[in-house]
């Protein structure tokens, strides 16, 4: 049955501006979440703690993580994909933590250079050392698709959240549909098995790229199988690396019109949201998509002409 209201994880401080090559200045990346959250956004993936080296645009991660403190009620998360980089997290001040591992073989490979079940251990490892009053997230990667191979099958995703959901039963977990290529009646079924198979996970969560165009469609149908926590990226950025010339996370502005619509309450402020969006747009070297944003300073133009 589906939620009344929805909770948005804005993500893209973290998984849009990963996307971007010229590095944006540490001040400009504060700014953006500060609009973000004058929008009404109270959840943001700030930033990740990875390697400066393997992604350059997250090595000032200690001092976004700084500036977040000081706005009041934010739920700021931070991306590990070790407990190495979860220990860096938590000694600049990070209070939730987002761990990443993808069902794919291939990918996690890739990825963190890992195996899945490699992996498993190292977010057991990480759930022992954590620190009491920390969040804890999970976000399961290519749980619908890989870019390697295609898509994945469902028991394969069931099977690793058996491991998975007993090692942290209270944390929240994200089936993340990597490529873009998941369908809404495949975004549907494997929630459905999902919530099915684990009744006590209380909190699931859905991120979905709008590379094929059914970024908003697969965010109704995760929204209809009751789950009510949503990623998405201010103006669409963070364009797919497995789909050249397409855009990546799904518009937080796209998403928000959609439930407005639907009178479902989301509590953020659409025009200040628009105004965030057109200023990621100009980032040098940003890749952004969407299409609230264009329609609504369509309807804003004809309104002062007809004025």
């Amino acid at each position: 049955m589906a939620s009344a209201s929805i909770e948005l994880v804005e993500v893209c401080p973290r998984d849009g501006l990963q996307s971007v090559k010229t590095f944006v200045p540490t001040d400009i990346k504060i700014k953006l979440i500060r609009d973000l959250y004058a929008a009404g956004l109270r959840r943001i993936e700030i930033t990740s703690f990875v390697s400066s080296e393997a992604l350059p645009q997250m090595k000032d991660a200690k001092e976004i993580v700084a500036a977040a403190k000081s706005l009041d009620g934010l739920d700021a998360s931070v991306l590990v994909p070790t407990v190495r980089h979860a220990e860096r997290a938590l000694a600049a001040g990070a209070t939730h933590l987002v761990f990443v591992l993808s069902v794919s073989e291939a990918h996690n490979m890739s990825n963190v250079r890992r195996s899945p079940s490699e992996s498993v251990s190292e977010y057991e490892r990480l759930v022992a050392m954590m620190p009491a009053g920390i969040k804890l997230r999970l976000n399961v990667a290519t749980a619908f698709d890989c870019p390697m191979k295609g898509r994945i099958e469902e028991a394969a995703v069931l099977a690793l959240l058996a491991d998975l959901v007993l090692i942290a039963p209270n944390a929240e977990v994200a089936l993340c549909d990597t490529t873009g290529r998941a369908s809404p009646s495949h975004v549907a079924h494997l929630f459905t098995l999902a919530k099915a198979r684990f009744p006590t996970t209380a909190r699931w969560a859905f991120h979905g790229h709008d590379t094929y165009g059914l970024g908003t469609a697969n965010v109704f149908a995760a929204w209809q199988a009751a789950v009510n926590v949503i990623d998405a990226s201010c103006a669409g950025l963070g364009g797919c690396p497995f789909a050249p010339g397409a855009t990546g996370n799904v518009a937080t502005e796209d998403v928000v019109w959609m439930m407005d619509r639907m009178g479902v309450a989301s509590g953020i402020d659409i025009e200040l949201l628009c105004g965030a969006a057109e200023r990621i747009r100009l980032l040098p070297g940003a890749q952004t998509g969407g299409r609230v944003r264009d329609a609504l300073a369509s309807q804003r133009k004809l309104a002062i002409r007809a004025s």
